[in-house]
């Protein structure tokens, strides 16, 4: 897997994912749990639905890994 996420794309995704999280715990609601997709793309640093775009925010990322 390529890198395609950048830090600032990161840095949004983990707020978004934070705040569903805890969106989902204030209405005690099952679909705050949606909040670890991006939470995980976050994290890992690929994001699959980027793919078929061709899109990459991450402009310093290695991109001759795997």
């Amino acid at each position: 897997m390529k890198c395609n996420v950048g830090k600032t794309d990161r840095a949004i995704r983990v707020v978004i994912g934070v705040g569903l999280l805890a969106a989902g715990a204030y209405f005690h609601s099952g679909w705050g749990w949606i909040g670890l997709l991006p939470l995980a793309t976050a994290v890992v640093g690929f994001c699959p639905a980027y793919l078929p775009f061709g899109i990459s925010t991450c402009a310093g990322c290695d991109k001759s890994k795997p």
